[in-house]
This record gives C-alpha cells, structure tokens and sequence, in this order.
C-alpha cells in the first residue's frame, strides 16, 4: 500500500467514527499532557488501534486515542499520545496523523511536548511558547512529494504562527501566566540528554529539547496549516550539574501533569479567539 492510500484509508476511516462532526483544531499532545483532553466535552474517543494502517504509541504518558469534541466553543481533535521516531516506527508512521487530520478538515494545529530547559534561566514547570525550532530528527518530507498535500519545497521561514503567538501572549498577560518563548531542538531520543549535549544545544541556540513535535510541524507547514507550539519545561540543564541528578521519565510527566492546567486554559482561550 502506498503512503497516500495509508493515509486516506485510516482518514475514511475516522471520518465514519465522527458523527457528522468537522474539526476545525488538531491538537496534539505530549508526555503528561493528556489530561487536557478531559476537558473536551462531548467526547467522542476513536482508538489508534482501531484505525487501518495506524501506528499504536507505546510512551510512558500516551494513552493512543483520537478524542473528537468541543473546546473553546470549536470542534477540535486531540492526539491523546503521539508517535515518537524513537518507539521504531518509520518517519511516514510518525507524522500519518497530522496528515490524516488534514485530510478530515482541520485549520489549525497546536502542538505540545514535555522539554528539558538549556536555557539555564529556565524554571520546571515553565511554560515555552515555541517560536522557532532545530530539527535534529530525520525529515518526514524526505522521499516522493506528496502533491495533494504541498509543494516540494515548503518555506519554513515562520513554522510557528506570529498571530497564533501574539493572541497567546496577550491571553496569558490577561491570565497572570508567566511564559517563556524560545526554541525548540528535536533529537531522536530515547535516552535523555548527556550535560555536554545539553552545552551543545545551548551554544547552537536551542532553549529547550524533546524528542518530537518538529516533524509534526513540517508537515502541517507542508500543507499550509499554522501551528502554534508549546513546550512544558520538566527538567533542567543545570540540574545536571548535581553528580547525584537523574533524569527520571516518570518524574518528568508528573512535572507536565502539575503544569498542564494552565497549558489547559492558554489552549482553549487562544482556540476560542480563532
């Protein structure tokens, strides 16, 4: 089976689950962060296991569903767990349900991930506004372009929407949220970062690193969707410099847990204005 027909197959086949309902919002989210989709109502959960040719994610945090319904007053579709390059899945696997989404109608999409801080001025439990990113993974649009979706050369100039950002910013103003905005650097995981690498990342200017969301982000930029991105900072570089610190992944999605609520009301605030 081709890419496109894995990809219209498994969008057909969503589509039967809807209920007659358009998504407008595709949101995706990271380690710790599911819990926003408890605050869709009306939910309606479609299984990755369900969908023909779908990846099923296997991350600690990731609970593998489509969840279909109303936050901030739109139709939406949250990844409840992505797919991660590192679980050993082909990149094309990785990014099917962004594409899928796009298939099914969305106009937007929101990403969000658990991240460590290089910025050495970073907090756990902060939130980034990401406004640029270092794709440090293998790019999904390597192989034949896939024409129904965008050119073979997409511009990456502004990954991340200005106004998206901008509404953001003036939301949580309004909120008494405190944000940082920086730069996102994507590697391939699955271990956590040597303190040397945290340097490295540091000095080619990324404020934090994950393991995901920029192949996401390309393709949604493929097909002229804009994306607004946010990281939960959930460890720090400094804190490497402790010869007794470890980097715990089950500590790192209660620390994207504990800030997930005000994750929570950025998202449907700013989806609201859309």
């Amino acid at each position: 089976m081709t890419n496109l027909e894995t990809i219209y197959l498994a969008a057909d086949y969503v589509k039967t689950r809807l209920e007659g309902r358009q998504p407008v919002v595709g949101i995706v989210l990271g380690s710790g962060l599911g819990k926003l989709a408890d605050e869709i109502s009306e939910p309606l959960v479609v299984p990755y296991k369900d969908i023909p040719g779908f990846p099923v994610s296997t991350a600690i945090g990731h609970k593998g569903n489509f969840i279909v319904g109303k936050l901030g007053g739109k139709t939406v579709i949250a990844m409840q767990g992505r797919i991660h390059y590192y679980e050993g899945y082909g990149m094309n696997l990785c990014v099917l349900p962004i594409r899928v989404m796009k298939v099914i109608g969305i106009r937007y999409l929101f990403v969000s991930n658990a991240a460590g801080g290089t910025n050495l001025g970073y907090h756990v439990g902060d939130l980034m506004i990401i406004r640029d990113h270092i794709n440090l993974l293998p790019n999904p649009l390597i192989g034949p372009n896939l024409d129904d979706f965008g050119p073979r050369f997409p511009d990456m100039t502004r990954p991340y929407d200005p106004a998206l950002i901008r509404k953001a910013e003036a939301i949580a103003a309004k909120e008494g949220i405190a944000l940082q905005k920086g730069v996102y650097v994507a590697c391939t995981g699955p271990c956590y970062e040597t303190p040397a690498e945290y340097r490295y990342f540091r000095s080619i200017g990324a404020d934090a690193v994950g393991m995901s969301t920029t192949p996401e982000v390309i393709v949604a930029r493929h097909s002229n969707i804009p994306v607004f991105g946010m990281s939960v900072i959930t460890d720090v570089a400094r804190a490497t410099d402790d010869e007794d610190y470890i980097t715990d992944g089950e500590a790192i999605v209660k620390a994207a847990d504990a800030a997930a609520d005000k994750m929570t009301l950025l998202f449907k605030r700013l989806i609201a204005e859309l």
